[in-house]
C-alpha cells in the first residue's frame, strides 16, 4: 500500500511516516519500482506497536533504542524486555499518582455535594 493509505490506517500524517523512517523507527520500507514507499501489514503491526508505546509515554529515543534492538533479531531479547519493563514501572508510578489525583477529586466532588445538600436543606426549612 501507498504512504497515502498507510497513513489513513495508522491514523498517522505522511509526515510523521516519513520522520519515523528517517530517524530509523520505520526500517526497510520497500519502494515501488517508481520509487515511492510500499507498506506492508507488517508495516502497520509494527506502527500500531510504535504508537503504543507512544502513547503510552515512552520517550521517542528509547522507541529507536527498541527498533534499533529489534533489527539485531533474537538475541536482543534480554535487552528488549528490559526496556519494556522499566517503562512498565514508569507507568506503574504514574498510575498510582493518577489514581491518587482521581481519588482526591473524588473527594472534592462529595465535600460540594455535601454543601450543595445542605445549603438545599436550609433553603427548604426557611420556605
Amino acid at each position: 500500500m501507498n504512504i497515502q493509505r498507510f497513513s489513513t490506517l495508522t491514523n498517522l500524517s505522511s509526515h510523521t511516516i516519513r520522520y519515523y523512517e528517517k530517524i530509523g523507527v520505520l526500517k526497510h520500507i520497500a519502494r515501488n519500482s517508481s520509487g515511492h514507499r510500499f507498506f506492508t501489514t507488517t508495516d502497520i503491526d509494527w506502527i500500531q506497536f510504535v504508537k503504543r508505546l507512544k502513547e503510552m509515554g515512552m520517550p521517542l529515543d528509547n522507541i529507536k533504542l527498541y527498533a534499533d534492538l529489534r533489527e539485531q533479531g533474537e538475541s536482543t531479547a534480554e535487552q528488549r524486555k528490559e526496556l519494556l519493563q522499566t517503562h512498565v514501572a514508569i507507568l506503574e508510578e504514574r498510575i498510582a499518582l493518577e489514581a491518587l489525583h482521581l481519588k482526591k477529586i473524588k473527594e472534592k466532588i462529595l465535600y460540594y455535594d455535601c454543601i450543595i445538600t445542605d445549603n438545599m436543606i436550609d433553603e427548604n426549612l426557611k420556605g
